[in-house]
């Protein structure tokens, strides 16, 4: 560094004295006549180098021979100036070397990366649609990003004293225990029962659960008096890699209909069984309608959420739906949609992180009032809590990153084709025409079995946009339009919302069905009653 700023210091008197600087020689003649003499006396060249020291061979005008002292502010005052001009030729030297050696287009670094950041850059253009006509993006980005930076960081350096203190609850680990079958591909899957026995069931129900849930939500906070007097058989599962299921490696909405169909099959449901989707489970039970429709009786959903990005939406609908959500839930579907890689950054600060907080401060979301009472209520509370818990037992994200993707991204079919629709077969033009006036060649397709939506109008989560959007796709649809009611209330709870749909899906109570078991005794009693007639 001595011997970089002596070149420096060189360089610079060289190219005074090519500019016309004037010399040392000059200079001494022109402090002489600004009244400087030299009074003859020898010239002690150790004393000027001291501070304070007697005096040298120059002497002032007026004889006193006293010079100002130069304090150690100054001193330090020069130094800072001297380093701060050094370490700016510095600065622009290195970038001059850089323009020169690396920003060129044909540097190695430039070639590396040219495609790259091209293919970054398209993908992320969608953003300039933020900035104002006027604004540059090139320059624009980067003084966001910065701000951003700063602002983050002075969010994290604020004061503790400022945040008001919590009781913090801590997610508890409960031993296992649940029912588990084995499905075909080696996996197992956990169960809950409720309500009648199989040999007894008048009608069997299989519920998906929705998102950071399981398989103790079902009906929360079903009577098992109304199931008995249905005679219903109420089956809840955990989705792969939820609660005690096994998690799926390559799981998507035509694998979850199977695993539906199979664990059906593997408790004994041999008879056509309906289904039940709250929320997000909807989207399971829509692929359980679109793949095994055989298997179905009808279908039941509460406030169902479907893909905010289907381009079936109308522009209205799809308006209405995004006003109602929060900027950080806008946030996380982007994210899901874009960038789902990021998302176990956020799930492991939230409810992967031990720690129990609200729903609607994990989940972004924006409840009505009767929903935040709801919430409030410590029976809700303690179910909140045992629920989450279980749905987080194995710590891991990734099948909370397949529910968010499989939310937003293509499901593989369409609402619209579980609408009657008329399907004829036609070989030719002739048999088209023939078609048009006979019935023989053309069948109906589509879902025909009863579908029942119960959509509360205060709903902020799957807002009533949604429904309204099921019923454009489906017209067959029963849509059940429930004021005052958000997207808990209904469900959540409720005994007389209970008995509603149950009511909508099998008409007036019928009981529970009374099988008598066949013995030996009675077969042969029964053989001899029939020969006496």
């Amino acid at each position: 560094m001595y011997r970089f700023c002596c070149e420096e210091l060189v360089r610079i008197r060289k190219m005074e004295e090519i500019r016309g600087v004037p010399t040392w020689q000059e200079e001494l003649t022109s402090l002489v006549d600004a009244g400087l003499r030299y009074d003859g006396a020898p010239i002690d060249l150790t004393a000027a180098t001291e501070i304070g020291s007697k005096r040298s061979g120059f002497v002032s005008a007026d004889g006193s021979g006293s010079e100002p002292k130069e304090t150690l502010k100054d001193q330090v005052t020069g130094f800072m100036k001297s380093w701060g001009e050094m370490l700016l030729e510095l600065a622009k030297g290195c970038k001059d070397i850089v323009q020169q050696t690396v920003v060129t287009e044909d540097s190695f670094v430039v070639r590396k990366l040219r495609k790259p950041a091209a293919k970054v850059s398209k993908k992320l253009s969608f953003l300039n649609e933020f900035l104002p006509e006027d604004r540059d993006p090139i320059h624009a980005w980067p003084v966001i990003f910065f701000v951003f930076l700063l602002a983050l960081a002075a969010l994290s350096f604020s004061p503790e004293h400022d945040r008001p203190v919590t009781v913090i609850k801590k997610l508890r680990l409960h031993p296992t225990g649940a029912t588990r079958v084995q499905l075909p591909d080696g996996r197992y899957i956990a169960y809950q029962e409720l309500g009648v026995s199989a040999e007894k069931a008048r009608y069997s129900l299989v519920t998906p659960h929705s998102f950071l849930s399981s398989r103790l939500a079902g009906i929360p906070g079903v009577k098992k008096s109304l199931l008995v007097e249905y005679g219903v058989r109420l089956v809840s599962y955990d989705l792969p890699g939820f609660g005690e299921s096994d998690p799926h490696r390559g799981r998507n909405l035509s694998s979850s209909a199977t695993d539906m169909i199979n664990l059906a099959a593997a408790i004994g449901i041999d008879e056509k069984f309906w289904l039940l989707g709250y929320s997000t489970g909807s989207m399971h039970t829509w692929a359980a309608m679109k793949y095994f429709p055989e298997k179905i009786a009808g279908a039941a959903m509460v406030a169902p959420v479907i893909n905010p990005y289907t381009p079936s939406m109308a522009k209205e609908e799809m308006v209405k739906t995004w006003e109602q959500w929060l900027t950080k839930r806008k946030f996380m579907y982007f994210l899901a949609r874009r960038f789902p890689i990021l998302l176990p950054f956020f799930y492991r600060r939230s409810f992967l992180s031990g720690k129990l907080d609200q729903l609607d401060q994990w989940m972004s979301l924006s409840l009505g009032e009767k929903d935040k009472l709801l919430i409030k209520d410590p029976t809700f509370q303690e179910f909140y809590q045992r629920n989450v818990e279980e749905s987080v037992r194995q710590g891991i994200t990734k099948p909370f990153v397949e529910e968010s993707v499989l939310q937003v991204s293509n499901w593989g079919f369409t609402l619209s084709e579980f609408r009657t629709q008329k399907k004829c077969t036609t070989n030719g033009v002739l048999s088209w025409l023939m078609s048009m006036y006979s019935e023989a060649e053309c069948e109906l397709i589509g879902f025909r079995k009863p579908i029942h939506i119960w959509q509360g109008m205060e709903d902020r989560v799957a807002p009533p946009s949604m429904s309204d959007y099921i019923s454009r796709m489906i017209p067959e649809a029963t849509v059940h339009k429930i004021p005052n009611e958000g997207h808990l209330s209904f469900f959540y709870f409720c005994d007389e919302c209970h008995r509603q749909i149950f009511y909508a899906l099998f008409g007036e109570p019928k009981g529970q069905l009374e099988r008598v078991k066949e013995t030996k005794d009675t077969l042969v009693e029964t053989e001899a009653h029939k020969d006496t007639y």
